[in-house]
């Protein structure tokens, strides 16, 4: 590559004319004044034919002037640029700046150039189809819809901020100052200063980004503060002749980001550059001023092999090299020529074949090809004698290459996913490799080999392949095997050399490892089929870890509990009746012993084992403990010990107290009917205690001795006196729910630490306001109880969904949801599924699709937070079917849906239904579905190692490996469904579906069954988030009879709980009023269809419990300290109705010159209004809808309703001061409120019919510091509408008459066309 010759000099630095790269599309047309809009543009003949006379004036020869953008090597805003040091630079390469063309941007990542052969429409419709959209129409409806851009979008033009610039970290006009400070030649300038990418950058010019710029490479260097001067940093590039750059701050706050920022940089290693995931077509121009470049990641970019790569070649002492994920059909050429490369990484691309000249990189050592298309390797391979590890996984290799027999110095080969359907042995022993991966192949046979010609393979993993039967004795020096995930019955392994074998999920009947493995320290055999423990594992003298979980083992050989090297045992899920009784000494400090049949432990126990930390026998049939030592003063080590579901009585309590180090105690759901105070005092170390599902009176005040104790669980029980547990100060979480509390005393000051106090569920628990009036006319069909539960790290990862009166008294809606470590997923999709669900009711498609479109529809509605973050979610919706009499089938309908781990379950006559369905790779078809796109699976079965589900909601990056397609399933609701649950993924690890029913299967009151659930499976040794949801259900011959067909249904919001405020509904063609409340204020509560937010941010909308002054002791105390709680509580039938709040002034948007109807103004937040209850339809021809707001002087501001003139016909407004929040049926207001589309800031604005897809390039997205989304603002108990008692009655009078004018204007002329309303009245 020659550098470019360089023009006389010019009087003074001059702007080229000419566009730059990655042309902007304002040099098109000049962007509009404000807040700096994207505009888009129709991608349609004109701008191709723009595009081409672009093209045509682009061959002009650029300037080669020194102040020429075409010679700037910092992205056209540098030239002539002086490196620290002395020494002149090779000036880097230049490029014709490239013509105008379009881009495309998937989920919010790297932007790449479509190339000639692309359509853009081509594109989103075989995107959408890839998503799950089946029905033609309804994707291109999809398509039409601009909340699409966070999953796809197109540019005209190159956004500004892909490729690079957004490594601008730090930018500003500082005060500086060149070399010692000591020296009075250097003189204090102001100039600006940039911090870009590893290099600080200074211009010569106050305020300019052209003209002469100093680079200091900072990488190595230093940063120090200059403790003469305030604020000041002094920055220092590393090298013998380094040069000091001291700038001054304005601020102490400005010092502080620049102090850290630069520090980090300096910390990193010299040599190395990290410039993954930057929409990369060719090399930066910055990149070259770093001469002693070693390592270099290009990962995820878009590097053209005729542009972009050749120039790789100047980097004479680059050593490693990655290119992984750059699209590369053909391999690089050039690359070959980097003799001093030695590593190598391809993977990801599109390589069909290798070039003989790879065999020329001598130096190569480790060759990464993994994830492309290749069937051969060529012969010249060969030549790389200094290869050591080589990877082929994921290519179309039918057989092992017969080139690495001479690669002599290969150590590991890696051949997973391949096409192989034969384990030759005989291939093997002319291999070198020690480690062979051959995961998912489809391995049919095994061939035996020579054992002394296969000594050298020590490692060999045969996961995910299918075999019914494994033979591997020739492996005599095999020291790992991993065969997890097969069908094994039969599996044969040499024992000489053995150290772990890992054989779990697969269905052994029979193992034999001869000799007895001496080596051997883990031995995995979970879930097979063996009756008894082998032999052999007994005289294994090195055995640490020992998993026989989840078999038919009936009993535990003597040998193995007395082993002196045995540190782990697991064997719960077994047969075991009995343990023997004499147990020598043990150095165990884990056993798992729970769901079993063990109706005793050994006496000698806790003597002989004086190691044990943990024990867990849940599940059993316990009736007492043994001590835990000979005396009081016992040196137990036991801190965690788990006896949930046993037969315990108060006589097991006095044992208990020999154990001081006693962290964690478990004793739920056991016959215990007091828990002696003396004996609670002793366990000052407790910290975590459950005592739910007993008989329990109350809880000893001796409880305040454990000053450590953060949870306390007692739920299910007969405490009728609330503890002094709030007087702790570690306390955390206290459960008190389903007792018979009569009152609760709150200590003047809460604990700080206090997060969660339930006392939901006490019947006798007296209030201090009045109880709310019940709902009348609703049928006690089902009710519904559920609860959740945080994790080990006290972070709430789940949420639930419970509407029993979804969109009226005959439909129902209840979901689960699991954001696995993220709490932003399922806040979301509580928040808005709902609302969606209920839009897509509207659209009267066809039953079998409405719940898929749901889900489908959701991960746009995620918006940014779904690009790299995701969650599963299950959903359980009701519906009423009328049928006449006689006729076959029931009137109510049960459909599931789910995607991830969520699950839902029915009992009918007492036996287990699944309803939902888990997709992995190990179905075929999702495999097949999965390596079509070319996604990588990890060694733990997960896709590009995210997640282990092919179909979840979220992730849209890993799309279209990964969909949120559900799996739907729709049942007829007859007199034998008893139940049905839905439960997070948490819960289904411990649980089976069988198991989860019989437990709760007798328990009368739902939300006691959703507390046993997730307290079973937190004693089973769950350590996630759990959330459970049980409804029961009372379907009988006489709700099935014939009924006439409901009206269409309104739009429920997303509330996740129902309210205790019921509407009745007078006769004709009243107006449902709200009753009158006796307590101390009226809550005016509203809701707004979520579906409406801004996709950037996903949906604000929130799910908020009932305000503290309404019902401050029968549902959940919240605190600060737990973000994301949500408890919810019950009630059939009933609607609670909420508000969402967001941040604008006073109800207008920042252009907009009028207030936005059906937008309150309450202080700095707004409130946006849609009523859910009793949608009535209305007819008329009025195109507009007059109305007047109409408030006294008295009624406080935030009642008064705010309106503005219907700009159109469909987009009028209500009169009341709620506006429609279900979508409209008809023309243009098909999409949002009234058509019109909603603002990031929650406020609706006027939205034509745009069929853009082209965005003109400006600023693309910008990408928030900490994360690739915004979460939600937390929803603000203060921000609602409170009407004084005395206002109340005046406040419904002026609604009231609001309606009758809305029904005054609405009636149509005689002689009037009657058309479909297009909006829907939505009384208050």
């Amino acid at each position: 590559v020659g550098t470019p010759r360089p023009c006389p000099p010019c009087p003074r630095p001059r702007r080229s004319r000419l566009p730059r790269a990655g042309f902007r599309g304002d040099q098109l047309r000049r962007r509009r004044g404000g807040r700096g809009r994207r505009r888009r543009t129709r991608f349609s003949c004109q701008i191709r034919r723009l595009a081409g006379e672009l093209t045509g004036a682009l061959t002009e020869p650029p300037s080669r002037c020194p102040g020429s953008s075409q010679s700037r090597p910092l992205g056209g805003r540098a030239s002539d640029p002086q490196v620290p040091g002395g020494g002149t630079r090779p000036e880097p390469v230049v490029h014709v700046a490239p013509s105008p063309a379009l881009f495309v941007q998937l989920h919010g990542g790297a932007v790449r150039r479509l190339r000639d052969d692309e359509r853009p429409l081509q594109m989103l419709n075989e995107y959408l189809a890839d998503l799950g959209y089946g029905d033609a129409w309804r994707a291109q409806e999809e398509g039409m819809n601009p909340e699409t851009g966070c999953l796809l979008r197109f540019y005209f033009g190159k956004p500004r901020s892909a490729g690079g610039s957004e490594r601008v970290q730090l930018s500003g006009a500082f005060n500086v100052r060149k070399g010692k400070l000591a020296l009075p030649v250097n003189r204090w300038s102001r100039r600006q200063v940039t911090l870009s990418g590893t290099c600080l950058i200074v211009s010569s010019v106050k305020h300019a980004h052209t003209g002469k710029m100093h680079i200091l490479p900072l990488i190595g260097g230093k940063v120090e503060e200059v403790k003469r001067h305030s604020h000041c940093l002094a920055l220092s590039s590393a090298g013998p002749q380094s040069q000091t750059y001291y700038i001054s701050y304005d601020s102490y706050t400005e010092h502080l980001r620049w102090h850290r920022t630069a520090s980090k940089i300096a910390s990193q290693r010299v040599n190395s550059v990290d410039l993954s995931c930057c929409s990369l077509e060719e090399l930066p121009a910055q990149l070259f001023y770093s001469q002693d470049l070693t390592h270099l990641n290009l990962k995820n970019n878009f590097m053209s092999p005729h542009k972009g790569v050749p120039a790789l070649t100047r980097f004479c002492k680059l050593r490693s090299l990655s290119l992984s994920n750059n699209s590369l059909s053909h391999f690089p050429l050039a690359v070959c020529d980097i003799t001093s490369l030695t590593e190598l990484n391809l993977s990801g691309n599109r390589l069909s074949s290798l070039p003989a000249e790879v065999g020329t990189m001598h130096n190569l050592q480790t060759l990464l090809l993994d994830c492309n298309s290749l069937s051969v390797l060529p012969a010249e391979l060969a030549a790389l004698e200094a290869l050591t590890y080589l990877g082929l996984s994921f290519n179309c290799f039918d057989r092992v290459p017969a080139v690495l027999e001479n690669l002599r110095g290969v150590e590991r080969l890696c051949l997973a996913g391949n096409q192989l359907s034969a384990l030759d042995m005989v291939a093997l022993q002319w291999l070198p490799a020690h480690h062979v991966d051959l995961r998912l192949n489809r391995l049919q046979t095994v061939t035996v080999g020579d054992s002394e010609h296969l000594v050298h393979v020590l490692h060999l993993d045969l996961r995910d392949t299918g075999l019914r039967e494994l033979d591997v004795t020739s492996l005599c020096r095999l020291e790992l095997l991993r065969c997890d995930r097969n069908s094994l019955s039969l599996l044969r392994v040499s024992g000489h050399a053995l150290k772990s074998l890992h054989a779990a999920h697969n269905e052994l009947q029979q193992l034999d490892v001869q000799p007895a493995p001496e080596n051997l320290t883990v031995l995995d055999l979970s879930w097979n089929k063996l009756g008894s423990v082998p032999d052999w594992v007994c005289d294994s003298s090195r055995l640490e870890v020992l998993d026989i979980s989840h078999n038919c083992v009936t009993e535990l050989p003597i040998r193995l509990l007395s082993s002196g090297s045995l540190r782990k045992l697991l064997a719960g899920w077994n047969d075991v009746c009995r343990v023997a009784e004499r147990l020598e000494r043990s150095q165990l400090e884990v056993l798992d012993l729970q769901h079993n049949h063990l109706t005793e432990l050994p006496h000698n126990l806790f003597m002989k084992a004086q190691s044990l930390r943990y024990l867990n026998a849940s599940a059993n049939k316990l009736e007492n403990l043994p001590a835990a030592g000979q005396s009081d003063d016992s040196s137990s080590s036991l801190a965690e010990l788990y006896l949930t579901n046993n037969s315990l009585t108060d006589k097991c309590v006095p044992l208990l107290t020999g154990h001081g180090l006693l962290r964690v105690l478990h004793l739920a759901y056991n016959q215990l009917q007091t828990f002696t105070a003396s004996k609670l005092a002793r366990l000052e170390q407790l910290e975590e205690l459950d005592l739910s599902g007993n008989r329990l009176r109350s809880v000893p005040t001796t409880i305040l001795s454990c000053q450590r104790m953060h949870t306390l669980a007692a739920h299910s029980n007969c405490i009728n006196a609330f503890p002094e547990v709030l007087q702790l100060p570690e306390i955390k979480c206290v459960d008190l729910s389903c007792n018979e509390l009569t009152e609760v005393t709150l200590p003047e000051t809460l604990p700080p630490k206090l997060q969660e106090l339930d006392v939901t569920g006490n019947p006798r628990l007296n209030l201090d306001h009045k109880s709310l009036d019940e709902g009348h006319g609703a049928p006690a069909v089902w009710s519904h109880g559920y609860t959740e539960a945080s994790g080990v790290k006290n972070k709430l990862c789940v949420a639930a969904l419970a509407l029993d009166g979804f969109c009226g008294i005959r439909e129902a809606l209840y979901g689960v949801f699991d954001g696995d470590r993220n709490v932003e997923v399922p806040y979301l999709l509580q928040c808005t599924m709902g609302d969606v669900l209920a839009e897509e009711l509207h659209r009267g498609q066809r039953q079998d699709d409405y719940m898929t479109n749901t889900f489908l529809t959701m991960q746009r509605k995620l918006g940014t937070a779904g690009q790299r973050l995701g969650g599963s979610a299950a959903l359980c919706h009701i519906r009423h079917d009328p049928v006449a009499p006689g006729g076959d089938g029931g009137c109510f309908t049960l459909t599931a849906a789910n995607v991830g781990r969520c699950q839902a379950v029915l009992c009918r006559d007492g036996r287990a239904v699944q309803l939902s369905a888990t997709h992995t790779v190990k179905e075929e078809a999702e495999y097949r579905r999965v390596r079509q796109h070319n996604a990588v699976i990890t060694e733990d079965n997960k896709v590009s190692g995210v997640t282990d589900s092919t179909r979840i909601m979220g992730y849209s990056f890993l799309c279209p490996s990964v969909t949120p397609r559900p799996h739907v399933s729709m049942v007829t609701l007859t007199p034998q469904d008893e139940f049905f649950l839905l439960g997070s993924r948490g819960l289904w690890d411990m649980l089976s579906p069988s198991e989860a029913v019989e437990a709760v299967r007798n328990v009368p009151d739902a939300l006691t069954a959703a507390k046993k659930l997730v307290t079973l499976a937190q004693s089973y040794g769950c350590s996630d988030s759990l959330s459970a949801v049980v409804v029961q259900l009372s379907i009988t011959e006489d709700c099935c009879c014939f009924c006439e067909p409901p009206p269409p249904p309104p739009s429920p919001g997303p509330g996740a709980h129902t309210s205790t405020h019921h509407y009745s509904t007078s006769g004709g063609d009243g107006i449902p009023l709200p009753p009158a409340s006796s307590g101390t204020a009226s809550e005016l509560s509203s809701e707004f269809s979520t579906s409406e937010m801004s996709s950037e941010v996903g949906s604000t909308a929130s799910s908020e419990e009932p305000p503290p002054q309404t019902e401050p002791l029968t549902s959940h105390l919240n605190l600060p300290g737990r973000a994301g709680v949500r408890r919810p509580a019950c009630g059939g039938g009933s609607f609670q109705r909420q508000f969402s709040g967001a941040l604008s002034d006073n109800g207008l948007d920042s252009e907009d010159e009028e207030p936005i109807a059906g937008v309150f103004s309450n202080g700095s937040r707004v409130e946006v209004e849609a009523d859910v209850h009793c949608l009535n339809r209305h007819d008329g021809a009025a195109s507009h809808v007059h109305s007047q707001a109409q408030a006294s002087a008295d009624t406080p501001p935030a009642a008064a309703s705010l309106h503005e003139p219907s700009p159109s016909p469909f987009s009028s407004l209500s009169p009341s001061p709620v506006p429609p929040s279900s979508p409209c049926l008809g023309g243009e207001a098909r999409s949002g409120t009234l058509g019109r589309r909603a603002r990031a800031n929650g406020s609706v604005a006027c939205q034509g019919r745009s069929q853009d897809l082209i965005e003109e390039a400006a600023d693309a997205p910008v990408r928030k510091q900490g994360g690739y989304f915004n979460a939600p603002a937390q929803p603000d108990p203060d921000d609602q509408l409170i009407i004084p008692p005395e206002l109340e009655e005046e406040v419904r009078q002026i609604i009231q008459q609001q309606q009758e004018q809305m029904q005054t204007h609405n009636q149509p002329p005689a002689h009037s066309f009657q058309k479909p309303a297009d909006y829907f009245v939505t009384p208050l």
